[in-house]
C-alpha cells in the first residue's frame, strides 16, 4: 500500500496505516490448542521453573485421582538422561473408543487435543478430583515437543504420539497384553516455549512426588531417575517407594523428626467420605524450637492439588483449633486467661498439614494457587471441632500445656504490641509525615496496612473505601525512579521515594530498620494495566533494592485489582482478567437475560463500594505475596538487572531472545 505524503499526515486528512489495513483478514481464530502455545502463561503461570514443574502436577493430579477414585493403586514416576518425564498407574485408563461428538476421533485424541475435554465435569465419573477446566493433559501436550500415550484397557494395549499437541498419526493398536491396565503418559517439554536451559529438578520432582503418596494412604508411588541427573545429590535417590499408610500424620511426624513438641501426641485425624460435603484429614503439632527456617507452617491440600497460597480450607482450621481452645479454657477455669488468644496465637509454633475433597472446587487461577469455596472453611471446621474438643478432654495434660503455652504466645505478643506502641507514638512525634498520606487511627503497627497507590485519583477511591482504623493510603504521583539506574545521591534526593519511606518510617539500605515499620504490612495497588504493572515493577524493585527485609519478612504484597465486571439480572462477579472473565462467564451466568461486561480503565475509575470489596476488605480481598524463590536467587539477581538496569543492550537481548513468549499487552 502506497505511503500518504508528508502533507497529508500532517494535515490529519490521510488515514494511518492500522486503519487502512484493519479488516476481517486480520482477525484471527485461534483453534485447538493454539492459545495454549500462544499464551502458556494464562495455563500454567508462566515459562520458569515453577510453571514447568506444574506441567508434571497437572498429569501426576490425573494418576491420583484415578487412586481416589478407588481404581489405581500404583503410580510411577520415571525422568531419564533426555528429558523425558513418564507418569503411569494402574488405573482404569483414558478411553480409547470413538467419541460421540467428534465421531472420527478417539476420546483419548480428543481428550489430549481439545481444550475444557475430560471426565471431570461432573460428578459420574469422579467424585472428587483435582482437575476443573478440562485443560490439564491437554495443556501439557501442547508445550511439549514430544508426548507419547500408552493405554491398557480390556486386555489390549493402545499408543499414540503427539508433537507440539498436534497428533503423529492415529491411535495404535499394539496387541493382546493380559497383566497390565492404566495409563502412561510420557512428554518433553518444548524448548521453544521454555528455553534450551530450563530442565526438570530431579529434586523437585522427587519431593512433589513423595508429597502425594502422604495424601492418599495406601497409593504406592515408584520412583526412578536416571542415576547420572542424581548422582551429585546426597539426599535424592535414584530410585525409591513411596508408601505411608497413615497418610498426613506420617508426613508430620517426618517432618518433626527429634523436635520437642508441646503435646506428647500429634492431634490427627480423618472425617469419613460423605458424599456432598466433603472430605476431610489433617495433622497438627506444636513444636517451640520452629520448623527449620520457620517458626510455623501451614501446608494445604484440595484434592491432593497443593494450595501454596492457602485458602478457605485453611482457614476453617485455624478456625475449629481456636474456638477448641477457647472452649476447654472455659470447662478448665482459664477463661480469664485465654480471653486475649487469637487464632495468629494459636498457629505459632504450628506444624499443620490440612487437604480436603471437594466435590466442586473453586481455585483461583488455573494454577489452583489457592482455594476459595466459602463452603470449605464451615466443611473443615465441622469436621475438625469436635475430634479436637474430645483430643483435650481426653488428655488434660496435653491440654492444659498446649493452653498454657498459646496463653503465652498471647501475652509475648502483647508486650510487643505495647513496646510497639510506645515506639511508634514516639516516632509519629519525630515525623512529618507526608500531607498526602492519609494514615490510620490505630496506634499500634499490628495488623495495620499501608496501601502505595497509582495517583490521586485512585488514592481518592481508596481513602473512602479504606478501613480507617487499620488501613492508610500513601497516593503516589506517577512513576517513581527507577532505583536500578540510579545513583544513591538521585534516589536519596526524590521526593515520592523520600515521602514513602517516610510514610513507613524507616531508612533505606543500610539504614532500614525492619523494627521502625509503622505498619504490618506494605501493599501496592496499581492499575490492572501495562503501566500499573510497570508502576509495580519500580516500587518492588526499589524494595528489592533498599528494603529487602520487608520481603524477606512476607510483609510486601500486591493487590489484585479486577479487570471486569459482569452483571446479568441482579447478580453481578468481578474478573481478574480475560481466561477468568471468559470462564465466570460460562459457569456462573446461564440464566435468561443480556450478561453486561464493564472493564475498568483503572481504579480511580471504580466506586470505593466496588474498591472495597475485591481490593481492600481482608474478608473478600486476594492478595499476591512477593516472595524470592532462594534457589534461584542467582537469576533473580540478574533478571532484575537485565530488565531495570542502565544497559539497554541487555534489554534489547533479553526481548530478542523472549519475544515469542510475550502475551497481548494491548489492555
Amino acid at each position: 500500500m502506497a505511503k500518504a505524503n508528508q502533507n497529508e499526515l500532517f494535515s490529519g486528512s490521510a488515514k494511518t496505516n492500522a486503519e487502512k489495513d484493519y479488516s476481517a483478514k486480520d482477525i484471527q481464530v485461534l483453534e485447538g490448542l493454539e492459545p495454549v502455545r500462544l499464551r502458556p502463561g494464562m495455563y500454567i503461570g508462566g515459562t520458569d521453573a515453577r510453571a514447568l514443574h506444574h506441567l508434571f502436577a497437572e498429569v501426576i493430579d490425573n494418576s491420583m485421582d484415578e487412586a481416589v477414585a478407588g481404581h489405581a493403586t500404583r503410580i510411577e514416576v520415571e525422568l531419564d538422561n533426555g528429558g523425558y518425564l513418564s507418569v503411569s498407574d494402574n488405573g482404569r485408563g483414558i478411553p480409547i473408543d470413538p467419541h460421540p461428538k467428534f465421531k472420527t476421533k478417539s476420546a483419548l485424541e480428543v481428550i489430549m487435543t481439545e481444550l475444557h475435554s475430560g471426565g471431570k465435569f461432573d460428578s459420574s465419573a469422579y467424585e472428587t478430583s483435582g482437575g476443573l477446566h478440562g485443560v490439564g493433559v491437554s495443556v501439557v501436550n501442547a508445550l511439549s515437543d514430544h508426548l507419547i500415550v500408552e493405554v491398557a484397557r480390556g486386555k489390549k494395549l493402545y499408543r499414540q504420539s503427539f508433537k507440539r499437541g498436534k497428533p503423529i498419526g492415529a491411535l495404535e493398536k499394539l496387541g493382546d497384553i493380559a497383566n497390565r491396565r492404566g495409563t502412561k503418559i510420557s512428554f518433553h517439554p518444548d524448548e521453544q516455549i521454555f528455553g534450551a536451559k530450563t530442565h526438570f529438578s530431579p529434586a523437585r520432582l522427587f519431593r512433589m512426588a513423595r508429597a502425594k503418596a502422604y495424601l492418599q494412604p495406601g497409593v504406592e508411588i515408584r520412583w526412578k531417575c536416571a542415576p547420572e541427573l542424581v548422582a551429585n545429590l546426597e539426599t535424592i535417590p535414584a530410585e525409591a517407594v513411596f508408601l505411608f499408610p497413615g497418610g498426613l500424620a506420617d508426613f508430620l511426624e517426618e517432618t518433626l523428626g527429634n523436635k520437642v513438641t508441646v503435646t506428647s501426641e500429634t492431634f490427627k485425624g480423618r472425617s469419613k467420605s460423605d458424599a456432598g460435603h466433603g472430605r476431610v484429614e489433617w495433622a497438627v503439632s506444636w513444636s517451640p524450637q520452629g520448623f527449620g527456617d520457620a517458626d510455623s507452617f501451614v501446608r494445604s491440600y484440595c484434592n491432593t492439588v497443593p494450595t501454596l497460597s492457602g485458602g478457605t480450607h485453611e482457614a476453617g482450621l485455624r478456625a475449629a483449633l481456636t474456638k477448641g481452645l477457647r472452649a476447654y479454657a472455659d470447662i478448665s477455669g482459664m477463661s480469664k486467661k485465654a480471653a486475649n488468644i487469637t487464632p495468629d496465637d494459636v498457629m505459632n509454633s504450628t506444624g499443620a498439614l490440612i487437604s480436603v475433597f471437594l466435590s466442586n472446587p473453586e481455585f483461583q487461577g488455573q494454577t489452583k494457587d489457592r482455594l476459595s469455596n466459602t463452603e470449605a472453611a464451615r466443611i473443615v471446621e465441622n469436621a475438625v471441632r469436635d475430634p479436637f474438643d474430645h483430643w483435650l478432654v481426653g488428655s488434660p495434660k496435653d491440654a492444659t500445656k498446649l493452653l498454657e503455652y498459646v496463653i503465652e504466645q498471647a501475652n509475648d505478643r502483647m508486650r510487643r504490641r505495647k513496646a510497639r506502641d510506645v515506639k511508634r507514638k514516639a516516632a509519629t512525634r519525630k515525623l512529618r509525615l507526608p500531607g498526602k498520606l492519609a494514615d490510620c487511627s490505630n496506634k499500634s503497627a499490628e495488623d495495620t496496612e499501608i496501601f502505595i497507590v497509582e495517583g490521586e485519583s485512585a488514592g481518592g477511591s481508596a481513602k473512602q473505601a479504606r478501613n480507617r482504623k487499620t488501613q492508610a493510603i500513601l497516593p503516589l504521583k506517577g512513576k517513581i525512579l527507577n532505583v536500578e539506574s540510579a545513583s544513591l545521591a538521585k534516589i536519596q534526593a526524590n521526593k515520592e521515594i523520600n515521602d514513602l519511606a517516610t510514610a513507613l518510617g524507616v531508612g533505606i539500605g543500610k539504614k532500614f530498620n525492619p523494627d521502625d515499620l509503622r505498619y504490618e504490612r506494605v501493599i501496592i495497588m496499581t492499575d490492572a494495566d501495562v503501566d500499573g504493572a510497570h508502576i509495580a515493577a519500580l516500587l518492588i524493585t526499589f524494595f528489592y533494592r533498599y528494603m529487602p527485609t520487608l520481603i524477606d519478612e512476607g510483609r510486601l504484597y500486591m493487590a489484585m485489582p479486577p479487570l471486569f465486571r459482569i452483571s446479568q439480572g441482579g447478580k453481578s462477579m468481578y474478573a481478574n482478567d480475560e481466561a477468568h472473565k471468559d470462564r465466570l462467564i460460562e459457569t456462573e451466568f446461564k440464566g435468561r437475560g443480556k450478561i453486561e461486561i464493564g472493564r475498568f480503565k483503572g481504579l480511580g475509575e471504580m466506586m470505593p463500594a466496588q474498591l472495597k470489596v475485591t481490593t481492600m476488605d481482608a474478608e473478600t480481598r486476594t492478595l499476591a505475596r512477593i516472595t524470592l524463590d532462594p534457589e534461584n536467587l542467582p537469576s533473580t539477581e540478574a533478571l532484575v538487572e537485565t530488565l531495570m538496569g542502565k544497559s539497554a543492550d541487555l534489554r534489547y537481548q533479553y526481548i530478542q531472545d523472549n519475544a515469542r513468549f510475550v502475551e497481548d499487552l494491548n489492555l
